[in-house]
């Protein structure tokens, strides 16, 4: 029974393990320009391209980080410039406020978008449990390229053809889903004091603590809800 039990978590992990992505022309094309780069980039800090991968965003200093895992910790690969985000410092709360959202987020192969309208994307999962537990409303906020936002985070093609190969090749190598953590800035206690007269001094505070733990340990913390806030483990 046991190695019946084994046999089929062995054939359940290589079915998940090689699931297919969805995929486009366009997409086919960034992975095949972009690969022999970037494998050439992380192999020179010792990474590899289909290892895990992790995204902070920051509104402040418009730019995107990816962390690669190695060693069962991330190393920051890359900062990229984000051409553009709506709105202003604050969560997105409602449809139609063009505000870009802040918080933790995650992205499974089903929210890969290989043929978006902005030359390639990948949906946030806006509103996600933190989001609906407080009645905020929106949907399909993106990370996508084509430098133009309502909403979402814009990058240039080059840059989201380098994002999407990243994430396209983690996921299909097995990680399940990446996570996307949005922040308002780089919550350093300066920067939280520079900002301590503002009406979401509260929900940065919360976000801060999840910020906190990534710096501490270099590994994304798991955000779950309760009560309306985020807690961490």
């Amino acid at each position: 029974m046991r190695l019946f039990i084994s046999f089929i978590l062995t054939c359940i992990a290589t079915v998940v393990i090689a699931q297919r992505l969805p995929e486009s022309n366009t997409s086919i094309e960034a992975i095949r320009n972009t690969t022999p780069t970037l494998s050439e980039e992380l192999e020179a800090k010792s990474l590899a391209l289909g290892n895990a991968i992790f995204i902070r965003i920051f509104k402040e200093e418009k730019v995107l980080e990816v962390w690669i895992e190695k060693d069962e910790s991330f190393t920051l690969f890359k900062t990229y410039e984000i051409c553009s985000f709506s709105g202003k410092l604050g969560p997105k709360q409602k449809q139609g406020d063009m505000q870009s959202p802040e918080g933790f987020y995650f992205v499974p192969p089903s929210r890969m978008n290989p043929w978006s309208s902005y030359h390639l994307s990948f949906n946030l999962g806006y509103p996600n449990s933190y989001d609906r537990s407080h009645g905020y409303t929106g949907n399909y906020l993106m990370v996508h390229g084509r430098c133009v936002s309502i909403g979402c985070y814009a990058m240039t093609d080059e840059y989201i053809d380098e994002i999407y190969t990243l994430a396209h090749k983690a996921l299909e190598n097995g990680q399940q889903y990446f996570r996307v953590h949005a922040f308002p800035f780089r919550m350093t206690e300066d920067n939280m004091q520079q900002h301590h007269d503002s009406q979401w001094l509260s929900f940065w505070q919360n976000l801060k603590q999840g910020y906190d733990w990534f710096e501490e340990y270099r590994t994304p913390p798991n955000a779950e809800v309760r009560d309306g806030v985020y807690v961490f483990n």
